[in-house]
């Protein structure tokens, strides 16, 4: 068992990086927003958080589910290396977290503790829940929706701060329909966060990728199961961090002035444009998640009405908020402004901030990449061929070294200044799905 020891509180900064310059007619402003949680990371027992309405150190529940269609026995080591997985991932739970195992088939059954409930981390229990393990067995279909409720029920059962599911599956979710597992993130999104992970090579990208994006948790590959272990003791280590939940970013703008867009560029590009809930005259709040020792970088562009030459104004507020049981709002004490001044002077009002175009460009390498594959796939390999090579160019001149490893697992990279590449005639579908999945993770921008 992991000791985990630390007893402070993680202290929320903002930081705003922009050329606020615009020219005579400009109404673009683009700024990167810089969240830094630091000096928390780890639980100790004697953490006090203003931000939690009973002013405690903040608790947590985990739900684990784990693929148990029949696929899983093939190769028969991979429902061995799940159980493994689910095993270590058991024994990194600190003491007191609350913990449910589901498995996964074309309906979710409770493995442990069972009847509704669940169970309470200490040595007893956690020994519990690894025999439990030994008794799962693979057979029958996928139905992943099914799973995802039954971990919001269980985790909606604990008063507690932080809910938080880990997925693991092996194949295609064949056995419910698309609106069924749509719904079902749907139903949990604000509820619990979600790590979703594929091992092996027989499931599909976009759903692992798109049940992360909808409960704002990590995807990844594990295509060699004897992995997973690494991966899930990695992956918990991370949840048993985490201290503060459903932090949101709230961004008001003044009359006249709106909001194009507000993303996640790093660690990973995500977009929660859609995701903003009204908050009050001229403000929105968007979702980040739960937050521990980390920093995070969002771009934010805002479009405001075109003023006269040396004027200048607030063109938006970004401030951190988590959001109470009564409805109100906690602010977690850190905001960044953003301005827009009106200048003729052409240099300062055409040079684009090194970390605005850093970002662009990482958001655009996660798109080449992505519209690469499809048409590789669909048979267009002269669009695969640009799309790719755009890519290899943008990750090169970033620093991106490992998405450029990655791309040169599919591509044959001629020159990767110029973006010049050949389409490999043999890929591994493990290489390919591998750069599908992490093709959103981002470099983050040397300050």
């Amino acid at each position: 068992m992991a000791n985990f020891a630390k007893s402070t509180v993680p202290q929320f900064s903002v930081e705003v990086y922009q050329n606020e310059y615009l020219p005579q007619g400009g109404h673009e402003v683009n700024t990167i927003v810089t969240v830094t949680a630091t000096g928390g990371g780890t639980i100790g027992s004697s953490v006090t958080a203003p931000f939690y309405p009973t002013g405690q150190r903040p608790s947590a529940a985990v739900a684990l589910m784990v693929d148990c269609s029949g696929s899983m026995d093939y190769p028969p080591t991979k429902m061995r290396n799940a159980r493994d997985a689910t095993a270590a991932a058991i024994d990194t739970l600190r003491d007191g977290t609350h913990f449910a195992v589901i498995g996964g088939t074309h309906m979710a059954k409770e493995v442990y503790p069972g009847g509704g409930r669940l169970a309470v981390a200490d040595a007893t229990t956690r020994a519990q829940a690894k025999q439990a393990l030994r008794r799962l067995s693979a057979g029958g279909g996928t139905a992943i929706g099914t799973w995802l409720r039954l971990a919001d029920r269980l985790l909606s059962s604990a008063d507690v701060t932080i809910r938080h599911g880990v997925l693991l599956t092996d194949g295609r979710n064949e056995h419910e329909s698309p609106e069924d597992l749509r719904e079902a993130l749907g139903a949990c999104a604000g509820r619990l966060t979600c790590d979703a992970r594929g091992v092996g090579t027989d499931w599909e990208v976009k759903e692992v990728t798109g049940i992360a994006s909808a409960l704002l948790g990590t995807a990844d590959i594990v295509a060699d199961p004897s992995g997973l272990a690494t991966d899930f003791t990695q992956m918990m280590e991370t949840v048993m961090g985490k201290e503060v939940a459903d932090v949101a970013l709230r961004i008001w703008t003044p009359v006249g002035a709106s909001l194009r867009f507000v993303k996640q560029v790093a660690p990973t590009v995500e977009d929660l444009t859609a995701r903003r809930t009204e908050a009050g005259p001229r403000a929105g709040d968007y979702p980040t998640g739960s937050w521990g020792d980390e920093s995070r970088d969002y771009h934010v562009c805002v479009e405001v009405p075109p003023a006269g030459l040396g004027q200048e104004m607030l063109a938006a507020r970004v401030s951190l908020i988590v959001p109470q049981p009564d409805g109100s709002a906690q602010s977690l004490g850190a905001q960044g402004l953003v301005r827009a001044v009106w200048t003729d002077d052409m240099t300062a009002s055409t040079s684009i901030n090194p970390q605005v175009a850093h970002y662009t460009g990482q958001a655009e390498l996660a798109q080449a990449i992505q519209q690469g594959l499809e048409l590789r796939k669909s048979g267009d390999f002269d669009g695969a061929t640009a799309k790719l090579g755009r890519a290899v160019q943008l990750a090169s001149a970033s620093g991106n070294a490992d998405t450029a490893k990655l791309l040169a697992k599919v591509v044959d990279v001629v020159d990767a200044a110029t973006g010049t590449v050949r389409l490999k005639t043999k890929v591994a579908e493990a290489d390919e799905m591998t750069l599908e999945t992490r093709s959103t993770k981002t470099v983050r921008v040397k300050k």
